[in-house]
């Protein structure tokens, strides 16, 4: 049964608080809640119902604190535990870019209010992107330019972006119009606008120089190091 009119968000505020503590922001190690918080007062602004606004504060503790939509549901009602569910992604799937792609499908086929919880879950997240990358870019200028460190962390912020643009195309689609939609395609276009460059590869320390060693061009151009008998 949920809470009565009035009483149902801030019991999910309450309850959200408790499944989120000590957990922190990857961008900035701010306390997590300031997410679901911030997703909360995006619908809350669009003139979303209590139930919408009860779903963006608790959206993520499926994922992050192991609870159960059924748990959600007995103490929040059927309606909010059908909004979360409708957001969360199978971590099952263990690509990311097919994981994704289901939960955009998911989105697509729900619609209604699944689409603006799911819209105000992008604006809050893409608004954090440029921190996530400028955190990436001061670790990827202290790896090798072939590492797998490397490849990874560029593949996966590639990622990301790909997923909130595919993410903007579904939802004009489905809310075309919605302030919400609206300002995620604001968000994205000022977010990767300032997208920092690609981070230097790291300085090569030179070949030394000495007696017996000089420098010859190899079969494709590039200089190799020979050794004088």
């Amino acid at each position: 049964m949920s809470p009565p009119a009035g009483e149902l968000a801030p019991q999910a505020l309450a309850f959200a608080v408790r499944c989120h503590s000590g957990h922190r922001r990857g961008s900035d190690g701010r306390p997590f809640i300031t997410h679901p918080l911030e997703v909360a007062r995006l619908l809350r602004d669009a003139g979303c119902s209590e139930d919408v606004v009860a779903a963006g504060l608790l959206h993520d503790v499926v994922r992050d604190a192991h609870v159960t939509f059924g748990e959600l549901e007995r103490r929040f009602g059927e309606e909010v535990a059908a909004l979360v569910q409708g957001v969360t992604d199978n971590s099952c799937v263990e690509s990311y870019r097919l994981r994704k792609q289901t939960l955009r499908d998911q989105v697509r086929f729900v619609g209604g209010d699944v689409a603006l919880l799911f819209a105000a879950d992008k604006i809050a997240e893409v608004r954090d992107w440029p921190r996530d990358v400028g955190r990436e870019q001061s670790r990827l200028a202290q790896l090798p330019p072939d590492s797998r460190a490397r490849r990874y962390i560029e593949q996966h912020r590639d990622m990301r972006l790909e997923h909130y643009r595919a993410s903007l195309a579904m939802l004009e689609h489905v809310a075309p119009g919605h302030p919400l939609v609206v300002q995620l395609a604001a968000e994205l276009k000022r977010c990767t606008a300032q997208q920092p460059a690609p981070a230097p590869e790291p300085q090569r320390v030179p070949a030394p120089k000495g007696p017996g060693v000089r420098r010859a061009p190899d079969r494709t151009g590039a200089v190799r190091r020979s050794v004088s008998p």
